[in-house]
């Protein structure tokens, strides 16, 4: 049985794509406001984060998977307004931050209970919006698969992104050196006033700085969202046993790998994704972010680097900002209900 608020609508706004193309092709439409499953809640959303996927999908580059909403977006942060089977009903009327399928970019959305999040003391619903998918891309990438441990030096590809942003200040937290590429002075200098080595991704002689910066020694870990070409310039400036990660390849979905330098150094190359991920693999994730992230932000601690608010009337411009690379920090939508 599902336990509801006395305040739902019927309808809700939402914003889909009408087919593959420019951000001009997005269209905001009235849906029926959906009903949590088993095991889901119904978010009443405050706001939703703006990722690349996003722009992928709306491109056709990345087509959501078959039986999910055309309602784009993938977290959001809000009040629970209802509860499916086998969910707590005590959950109505708390404010969460939630990784979702797809549906974010609505005044209402159904998240798996077990991949929701609490929201840290101190931050707003606006600022929960930019986390759920870079905590969840940052716990399994870089310290599940990418070993991530206290000491070494992370070298983070697009560090002036939302996830980059975030990632800087969660390695620092756990006692790791980072140096980040990023485009211009203006990102390097704002990087570097994180306490970031900060490269300028255009700049030919990248590989012997950031040797010199590591005294010669290299890269424990590298956070990789280029693929293609780049892939062997990481491995060349990498340290011996070091974990190359790849996160996109924006670049290249194929790389020329040189086998002798991964197997003289005994390097690691792996990648994942988030979307395809089982529902019990999420709520794994999920749990490891509760326990080992969440303590660290909010307060005086990790707060997410917000670039711009825009109401969700301004999807489109959103995504031309993300496309255009003119962001530091994460893109939020906000919701009408909201604004």
């Amino acid at each position: 049985m599902t336990a509801v608020s006395t305040s739902i609508p019927a309808t809700m706004t939402a914003v889909i794509a009408e087919t593959a193309g420019g951000p001009d092709v997005l269209k905001s439409v009235q849906r029926d406001v959906p009903h949590p499953g088993p095991g889901e809640v119904l978010i009443a959303v405050a706001a939703a984060g703006l990722n690349r996927p996003d722009i992928m999908q709306r491109s056709g580059a990345l087509p959501a998977p078959a039986g999910l909403s055309d309602i784009l977006g993938l977290e959001v942060a809000g009040r629970v307004v209802a509860c499916g089977e086998a969910v707590d009903p005590g959950l109505i009327g708390t404010e969460v931050m939630a990784l979702v399928k797809a549906g974010g970019y609505a005044t209402h959305a159904c998240a798996r209970a077990d991949h929701c999040l609490p929201i840290p003391e101190g931050l707003s619903l606006i600022e929960a919006a930019a986390l759920p998918e870079g905590l969840f891309t940052i716990w399994h990438n870089l310290f599940d698969r990418g070993a991530l441990r206290p000491g070494e030096t992370l070298l983070i590809e697009g560090g002036a992104s939302g996830i980059g942003t975030l990632a800087v200040q969660l390695a620092q937290v756990f006692g790791a050196s980072v140096i980040a590429t990023a485009g211009g002075p203006e990102k390097c200098a704002r990087l570097a006033a994180m306490g970031v080595c900060a490269i300028d991704y255009r700049d030919a002689g990248q590989n012997a700085r950031i040797l010199s910066l590591t005294e010669d020694r290299g890269i424990d870990v590298v956070l990789d969202i280029l693929g293609g070409d780049a892939v062997n310039r990481h491995l060349a400036v990498m340290a011996p046993g070091g974990r190359h990660v790849g996160l996109s390849f924006m670049t290249g979905a194929i790389a020329s790998i040189e086998l002798a330098l991964v197997m003289r150094k005994g390097l690691w190359l792996t990648s994942s994704t988030l979307r395809p991920k089982s529902d019990a693999e999420k709520a794994d994730i999920a749990r490891d972010i509760a326990q080992h992230l969440l303590p660290h932000l909010g307060g005086t601690g990790v707060r997410p680097v917000v670039s711009c608010v825009l109401p969700l009337s301004q999807v489109a411009d959103a995504h031309r900002l993300l496309e255009g690379g003119a962001n530091f920090g994460k893109i939020v939508l906000q919701m009408p209900e909201a604004a």
